[in-house]
């Protein structure tokens, strides 16, 4: 089985990591706390954006393939199933 390439996510990863050191920054200048708490808000939205985007290719492309067998289907569906209840 062929793995789909999420290397489009990568820029996306690096601005998030760019939005957590700011958020850091933010902390160690002693910022207000809403205005943190805006930044996290903003990161986990990014990062759950980012989540659906590798969810959707894994749905178009992993367990599309699965389907030619019953098996692989069920095995990809309890896959999703444990890391959705995480």
């Amino acid at each position: 089985m062929n793995h789909p390439c999420h290397q489009d996510q990568v820029t996306n990863l690096k601005r998030i990591e760019g939005q957590v050191r700011g958020v850091q920054s933010m902390i160690d200048d002693g910022q207000y706390c809403i205005d943190i708490l805006n930044q996290i808000k903003a990161v986990r939205n990014a990062l759950t954006r980012v989540e659906g985007n590798i969810l959707k290719r894994h749905l178009e492309t992993c367990l599309k393939e699965s389907l030619d067998g019953e098996n692989a289907f069920d095995e990809k569906v309890n896959e999703l199933l444990q890391i959705l209840k995480r």
